[in-house]
């Protein structure tokens, strides 16, 4: 078994223990943040960790009602700007905390007055010194290079904040077994990657809550599997894009119920037209119906709180499907564990 599919496997219990672990914390903090006057949250992170801070501008905003950006390191890094985040929050997210452009800008921000946040599995780190605060990933240590429990652990760190910055009550406490349902899938999953092993193109498609998943799905099989995967929203699917899908072209949605559910129907019309080759990760029994192959969770879950359980059935093809194309998961060419950019 790769260290990959060992990792992914560890999510419920990671995610089980980062809740114990940090909820005195995550209560001190939001007693401090109250008395705060915040107009902007701002997320900094790159890779993985990016794709989890877009799940998370999502559901703090619409949980807070604060804006939230998501940073470009660059505009620091490289052009040297100087912001006024004096009352911001500004959130570093990073698995090593090692990240140098990402650290560049928490240093940054705090200078200028923002209170700065840490979200790391490295209690030792540079972001952790750097932050006037840090929410711990107690993931242990993460071996392959894909990034797996990590980048849920993450997620599960925006439903913390969003239940302290926020007035909507999440039953964040239900995921860890959510996400013990989806590991269910599994021989599933094992089964469906055999129809994929020569699979070189694909789309991924999320949107609102899951469109972060979708970047994160492609990233894996780009760098796991070597397949050129682009993603989108299912909205912006049909600005252009749904021009490249032909008979058996691989499309591959996160489509729970909820408000997205509309959205996610529309689409599968279109591709059966088409004729495309399409994948589902769903919990509604009218997408799984309407699409032609998919992985269903629990119509229970809760759209909010779909993203961590949906992108295990994702993590869990990528890393077979990489097994079935003859490659390795755990050292994908070229790549490394720690990336340090400027």
């Amino acid at each position: 078994m790769s260290l990959m599919l060992q990792e992914i496997a560890e999510q419920p219990l990671v995610l089980e223990r980062t809740v114990s672990a940090e909820r005195a914390k995550i209560d001190r903090l939001g007693k401090f943040l109250k008395g705060r006057e915040i107009d902007l949250i701002v997320l900094v992170a790159r890779g993985s960790s990016d794709n989890a801070s877009l799940f998370g501008r999502y559901l703090l905003e619409v949980t807070t009602g604060i804006p939230v950006s998501l940073s470009a390191p660059s505009v620091f890094t490289l052009y040297g700007a100087k912001l006024d985040f004096s009352r911001a929050l500004v959130i570093g997210v990073s698995q090593s905390g090692e990240g140098s452009d990402i650290n560049l800008v928490l240093e940054s921000a705090k200078a200028s007055g923002a209170f700065t946040l840490g979200i790391t599995n490295e209690a030792g780190s540079t972001m952790a010194k750097i932050a006037d605060e840090t929410l711990l990933i107690h993931a242990g240590r993460e071996k392959s290079v894909a990034a797996t429990k990590t980048y849920t652990g993450q997620m599960l760190h925006f439903y913390l904040l969003a239940s302290i910055l926020g007035d909507r009550k999440l039953d964040y406490e239900r995921i860890p077994a959510y996400t013990e349902e989806a590991l269910s899938l599994k021989s599933q999953v094992e089964t469906l990657v055999e129809r994929y092993v020569f699979m070189e193109n694909c789309v991924v498609v999320g949107r609102g809550m899951n469109y972060g998943n979708s970047y994160e799905l492609a990233l894996k099989l780009m760098e796991t599997c070597y397949v050129v995967a682009e993603r989108f929203s299912s909205a912006d699917f049909f600005h252009g894009p749904l021009a490249i899908v032909e008979r058996r072209f691989p499309v591959i949605m996160f489509a729970p119920g909820g408000v997205t559910k509309r959205s996610s129907l529309d689409l599968l019309d279109n591709l059966r037209e088409l004729h495309a080759d399409c994948l589902a990760i769903t919990n509604d029994p009218d997408i799984a119906a309407l699409s032609p192959k998919s992985l269903q969770l629990s119509p229970a879950i809760d759209e909010f709180l779909t993203p961590i359980p949906f992108i295990v059935p994702a993590q869990l093809f990528a890393a077979y499907l990489s097994t079935a194309k003859g490659l390795d998961p755990d050292a994908p060419r070229s790549l490394k564990k720690v990336t340090k950019t400027i």
